[in-house]
């Protein structure tokens, strides 16, 4: 048996993954959230920030840390800067998340990623879980949770997958529409853990 399963969580904007992956750590099952922790390499990896300068000029950091609003507005604008960006910081990602998941002493390790599919890292994942939720339901999520508006969301959907493109690639998908049964989508996603072996 190889040291450790990786299992991949992914599910586009509003998906409601982030929540599932709270409850998941509750149970002491150990996520690493890759978006969580790029913004942190992106502070702390002085190679990160080398290449993010050399690309984006002195304005992508302030008072040491990375400007975000100077960025965002960079990569929103123009899709070859987005790709840029991720050339830079998702190798470091994947060393980082290499180097924790060595550390973990259970059986499996999640892999929280929104656009894992879209980056054909589920080649390097065991099993992949994807979350989908109904768009209109994804819209209104985002639009509360940010305070933005329908057509920013939008902007940011059109960006990855749809959830159909995404099953194809999944091992299991679990429908997100209502989070009063949360608690049962994790249920199902701990039990087809088990069922395979990797728990």
């Amino acid at each position: 048996m190889k040291d450790k399963y990786i299992i991949g969580i992914t599910g586009g904007i509003g998906s409601g993954k982030s929540t599932i992956v709270d409850l998941l750590q509750q149970r002491g099952l150990p996520v690493y959230v890759a978006d969580t922790e790029a913004k942190r390499l992106m502070n702390s990896n002085e190679n990160i920030r080398t290449k993010i300068i050399e690309v984006f000029g002195e304005e992508s950091y302030e008072n040491n840390q990375l400007n975000r609003p100077f960025l965002a507005k960079q990569v929103f604008e123009d899709e070859s800067k987005l790709e840029q960006l991720n050339r830079i910081v998702h190798p470091e990602v994947h060393k980082d998340f290499l180097n924790w998941a060595s550390k973990q002493t259970s059986k499996s390790v999640l892999y929280e990623a929104a656009i894992l599919i879209e980056q054909g890292r589920q080649d390097f994942c065991d099993a992949v879980i994807l979350i989908t939720a109904p768009k209109e339901e994804r819209i209104k999520r985002v639009m509360k949770r940010d305070g933005v508006r329908k057509e920013e969301v939008l902007a940011r959907m059109e960006r990855q997958w749809s959830d159909d493109k995404k099953k194809s690639f999944a091992n299991i998908s679990i429908e997100n529409n209502n989070l009063n049964k949360i608690q049962e989508n994790v249920d199902k996603i701990v039990k087809y853990l088990k069922d395979n072996h990797f728990l």
